[in-house]
């Protein structure tokens, strides 16, 4: 790939002028429309070791509004986000809709840098590969210009620019040891990258090669590619506005398919009958907790995170499970995060940006009180996503989980099961006690005439995103004292596997 560009390619000063003066002021206005129309972008520029990445980020943001982008210059991860999944830091970058984010070097450092100094397991590359493109088509599909540059200049002009920042006592600190090992081994370095960009090229992301050697002729065709990939989303969202004429109405009727995944319900073959006498129990919980504290001990001693997620029924018991679960471990180990309705900069994220800002560091738990499950449950039955954008989850979602347990973290999902009659037992109860009048509102009554819509969603999000790495626990949760033991077991249980 590499080896095809023209590195001879050059632009005179009269043309170069000429072209910017008109590009900066359309470059400018398309930041504007971009912001007005909710379009987020995001710009990489990765490339070899001084081709210029710095000079053409600068020369780019130039004619823009500084408030509205960022750059993230990214260097060899810090003590903090080594202790999280690989793409914690950069899911944690990605820019609110109508924002501009700019990556000087980005995810891409792992199969570039990071390889080439032997740091990434040869065993681990073609996971990585998987976990960067799963992550920019979940960016692409749900509404991000992802633009990607590829820097490219000779092992000649390499050296070259090295000697002349060496030259200068101002700008030798610019070049590391590394970038000369680099240069010496420029050929490997090159078969590298070459490998990179042929397996990361995609239609939702692709690649662009830049021809650097010539900064003018650099700066004007990245100038014309982001103004082409621009004005094209700008047109494409301003027909949307154009054909829609209505408001849709959510789709939440199952499809034929869906209807034939659902023949075999999983809920209704849970047994609420299950239960523990209060004597029973104290002796299980008293039981548990012991060793439940030990082991979260254990896990933080051997720096392994653990992600508890808890959904279920209004009233279905998640917080007293959460409840009986903290009791037992150290405060300054786990965080419980608890999901409301997104505000208004999480709605200008994607939907999972929320939730990758509260993972846990390694040998932490986060304990999610409801979950990234919204989308499927929630969010889909009252039409707060469209069809097309819930569908998505599950495979977004499930490769979500799988990079946290890829990455060493215990990853446990419950749901906690009660029938209708107990749920409404439990709502009276809450109404009747004044200091548990809290726990009830009028959306939990309303959510009960839509009791067999989410019981349909329920069954399909188990069916579709249960799996070995990340299992739906479903908890039978008529008796409280019986969900609690079993909820602190299967937590047990999962930490000794893994501790073995």
């Amino acid at each position: 790939m590499l080896e095809q560009i023209d590195l001879t390619k050059k632009m005179p000063k009269e043309v170069y002028q000429k072209q910017m003066e008109q590009m900066e002021t359309e470059l400018a206005a398309l930041q504007r429309d971009c912001k007005a129309l909710g379009i987020p972008v995001i710009l990489v520029f990765e490339g070899l070791d001084a081709s210029g990445k710095g000079v053409q980020i600068n020369k780019l943001i130039h004619p823009l509004d500084p408030r509205g982008f960022e750059v993230h210059a990214i260097k060899e991860e810090t003590e903090e986000e080594r202790m999280h999944p690989f793409l914690w830091r950069f899911w944690t970058k990605t820019p609110e809709k109508g924002r501009i984010a700019i990556f000087d070097t980005s995810w891409y450092r792992k199969v570039s840098i990071e390889r080439f100094e032997h740091k990434l397991p040869k065993e681990e590359l073609a996971y990585v590969y998987q976990e960067i493109t799963t992550f920019e088509r979940a960016l692409a599909d749900d509404g991000n210009v992802l633009i990607k540059f590829f820097l490219h200049i000779s092992q000649k002009e390499q050296r070259k620019r090295f000697d002349k920042m060496l030259h200068s006592k101002e700008t030798a600190w610019k070049v590391s040891k590394e970038d000369e090992k680099r240069n010496k081994e420029y050929h490997r370095y090159k078969e590298i990258c070459e490998e990179m960009l042929e397996r990361t090229e995609s239609e939702y992301a692709p690649w662009i090669l830049i021809e650097a050697e010539d900064r003018r002729f650099a700066t004007a065709k990245i100038f014309s590619q982001v103004i082409r990939q621009l004005k094209e989303r700008v047109y494409q969202e301003k027909e949307k506005l154009d054909q829609k004429t209505s408001s849709e109405s959510s789709d939440i009727q199952m499809e034929t398919d869906q209807k034939n995944l659902m023949e075999s319900s999983v809920l209704s073959k849970v047994d609420l009958t299950l239960a523990y006498t209060e004597e029973e129990y104290k002796r299980k919980l008293k039981a548990l907790q012991e060793r439940l504290g030990l082991l979260h001990s254990e896990l933080y001693r051997k720096r392994i995170p653990m992600v508890l997620g808890f959904e279920g029924w209004d009233a279905g018991g998640k917080g007293g499970a959460i409840k009986r679960l903290t009791d037992a471990m150290d405060p300054r180990g786990y965080l419980v995060s608890p999901t409301a309705a997104p505000t208004a900069v999480e709605k200008n994220h994607h939907y999972l940006w929320r939730f990758w800002k509260n993972m846990p560091k390694d040998g932490h738990v986060t304990i999610f009180d409801r979950t990234w499950y919204g989308r499927v449950m929630v969010e889909r039955i009252e039409g707060f996503c469209t069809k097309e954008e819930w569908q998505r989850a599950y495979r977004e979602i499930n490769d979500m989980e799988a990079h946290l347990a890829h990455s060493g973290a215990i990853v446990l999902k419950f749901w906690m099961q009660i029938d209708k009659e107990e749920q409404e037992r439990r709502f009276k109860e809450r109404m009747e006690n004044p200091q548990k009048q809290w726990k009830i509102t009028e959306e939990d009554w309303r959510n009960r005439e839509k009791w067999d819509l989410y019981e349909e969603a329920v069954n399909e999000m188990i069916i579709r995103t249960s799996t070995s790495y990340a299992p739906w626990m479903i908890v039978e949760g008529n008796n409280k004292y019986y969900a609690r033991v079993k909820v602190l077991e299967t937590v047990v249980k999962a930490m000794e596997e893994r501790l073995k």
